[in-house]
This record gives C-alpha cells, sequence and structure tokens, in this order.
C-alpha cells in the first residue's frame, strides 16, 4: 500500500510514502484485454461456440438425409459426438465458475467428463484411420465391418485411461495458475494440468502415433496399386484419405502444443492466445472436412433443394391455374 497525508484543512501532502510497497518482478508488462476475463479464456469461448454450431448443423445434415446414412457418416457423427460435449463441457464449466461457485463434487464430475469426452475425440479419430485401413489394405466389404466393435474402441477404451486418471488424480497435487500464467483460470483443481495428466496424454499421442501408420499404409496403396483405378469407390478412398490426411497432423500439431509451451513472459501469452485458436476451432475443422465440404454431402444438399424448389414451383403453379378458373 502506498499512503499519502490528508491535511486538516482537505488538502493532500505533497510526499507519498511508498515504503511499505514491494517491487514485484515480471520479465514484460503485457496489457490486460479483459477486465473481468482472460483474452485466452474469451477466445476459447468463442471458438468453442462457433465449433459447437458447425457440429450440430453437421450431425443434424448427416443424420436427416437418409441418402447420407452408412458406416463411414455414422463414425463421422460419433466423432462429431465428442467434440459437441467436449465443447458444451468447456462451456458450462467456465459459466459455471463464473456466475456460481461449483461445489468440489461438481467440480471433479464435469473435470473428469470433459477429460473423458476430449480423450474420445482421439479414439474416434483413431476409428476414422482403422476404418479407411479395413476398406483400403485389408479390402474388407463394408458388409463386414460392424459398427459395434469400433464403438468398443471408440467409446471404450478412454473409458479404461480416464478411469485410471480419475483414481490417481486425487493423490496429486495440480499444478498451480501461478506457476503456469498461460493455463486457464478456471477455479476447478481437476481442470488444471498435472504431470499425472500423462496418464491420458500418453495414449493420445500412442493413437496419434497408430493413426500415423495408418495413413502411410492407406497413401502407399493408394499410390501403387488403385493409381490406375478410377472407380468411384475408389474416389472415395482418395477422398477420405486426403481428409484424413490433413486432420492427423492438425491434431497431432495441435496436441503437442497443448502439452508443452512457454511459461512466463509475452511468450507465454502469445502461446496461450495461439493455443486457444487452435483447440477451440478444432471442432469447426473436423466438420468442415467430413461434412460442409464433402461432396457427396454437398451433393446430397444440393438434390434436395432442387427437388424442395420444383415442388414449390410446381404447388405454386397449381394454385395458380386453380385461381384462373
Amino acid at each position: 500500500n502506498a499512503t499519502r497525508f490528508c491535511n486538516d484543512d482537505g488538502t493532500w501532502d505533497n510526499y507519498t510514502d511508498y515504503d511499505r510497497c514491494q517491487h514485484i518482478d515480471q520479465p514484460s508488462p503485457v496489457p490486460n484485454f479483459e477486465p473481468g476475463i482472460e483474452l485466452p479464456t474469451l477466445i476459447y469461448f468463442v471458438g468453442y461456440s462457433i465449433s459447437l454450431a458447425a457440429l450440430v448443423l453437421a450431425v443434424a445434415v448427416l443424420v436427416y438425409f437418409k441418402d447420407l446414412r452408412c458406416l463411414r457418416n455414422t463414425i463421422h457423427v460419433n466423432l462429431f459426438l465428442t467434440y459437441i460435449m467436449s465443447s458444451i463441457l468447456w462451456i458450462l464449466i467456465l459459466s459455471l465458475q463464473m456466475n456460481i461457485k461449483v461445489e468440489n463434487a461438481g467440480c471433479i464430475f464435469l473435470a473428469t467428463l470433459f477429460h473423458y469426452f476430449s480423450t474420445t475425440n482421439f479414439f474416434w479419430m483413431l476409428v476414422e484411420g482403422l476404418y479407411l485401413y479395413m476398406l483400403v489394405v485389408q479390402t474388407f466389404s463394408g458388409d463386414t465391418l460392424r459398427f459395434r466393435k469400433y464403438a468398443i474402441i471408440g467409446w471404450g477404451g478412454p473409458l479404461i485411461f480416464v478411469g485410471a486418471w480419475a483414481i490417481a488424480k486425487p493423490f496429486f497435487g495440480s499444478t498451480s495458475n501461478l506457476e503456469h500464467p498461460n493455463k486457464l483460470e478456471i477455479e476447478c483443481s481437476w481442470i488444471r494440468e498435472s504431470h499425472i495428466d500423462w496418464i491420458i496424454q500418453g495414449p493420445s499421442c500412442a493413437v496419434l502415433v497408430i493413426n500415423l501408420i495408418f495413413l502411410l499404409r492407406i497413401m502407399w496403396v493408394l499410390i501403387t496399386k488403385l493409381r490406375s483405378a478410377n472407380t468411384v469407390e475408389t474416389r472415395q478412398y482418395r477422398k477420405a484419405s486426403k481428409a484424413l490426411l490433413v486432420l492427423i497432423p492438425l491434431l497431432g500439431i495441435t496436441y503437442l502444443i497443448v502439452i508443452y509451451g512457454p511459461v512466463e513472459g509475452v511468450g507465454s501469452h502469445i502461446f496461450a492466445i495461439t493455443r486457444a485458436i487452435l483447440l477451440s476451432t478444432q471442432g469447426f475443422v473436423v466438420s468442415l472436412l467430413y461434412c460442409f465440404l464433402n461432396s457427396e454431402v454437398r451433393q446430397t444438399l444440393r438434390h434436395h433443394f432442387y427437388r424442395w424448389r420444383d415442388e414449390r414451383n410446381i404447388l405454386s403453379g397449381k394454385v395458380n391455374n386453380h385461381h384462373r378458373r
């Protein structure tokens, strides 16, 4: 505290006493962008909201149109659902912390769910790679592939690792935000990062490596064996492989950024903002590649739009003829 004496006549003394103030060393002053909320947190909120809207629309498109119902798109829908749940839980945790104080049990429950659905992102991406690998490399027909097996991997695999993490988490203290200023300012100790999180992060890294192996094998088969083929099925394989080729490095690079980065100075704030943008918009990118930019989806939407327009024109023509009579 700094103090200044107020004279009897109501005027302030010329001297201010700073002797009781303590100097705090900071590498570089960084301006506060928001008085009540950190900029990275604001970016997370906006990014997750955009991703949530895009993913819900993508799921609605793939579920509503019967022309798009197949095992491949069912896997896409489950991948979208993992991102939807992650986005909803992150927004929910932040909103609750800003408005009401969440009890410890509620914090643990929400944080565990958030980590579970975040981990299912990677396992369903593994399912995407495995499905394409079985079709292209192992050359199994779509009829022999059962969704139940993929569901066990996508939903059951993360359950094992997140369960082990939840058991071990109480015995290990979480890393303080004071030591890592680039972390999210959420007052829930279970959402903060610690070394015990490698129980989840390790399998996620392994999933990325396995998917990379799948991708290399798929690309090799497409280049060598199916290069001359020009069937509809082969073209679909190529398009799916291109989408996977974009997503695997995207998920891998983003995940490496999540694991490690600078913890002090201006670099930590730039790192936090970059990480917030990449993480929060992942769902939007996935929905873009697997739904909105997919030629099959666009063709189906175009077909239904033309049919709806023709039906409306025919109906309006009948109404006009009736009025003329």
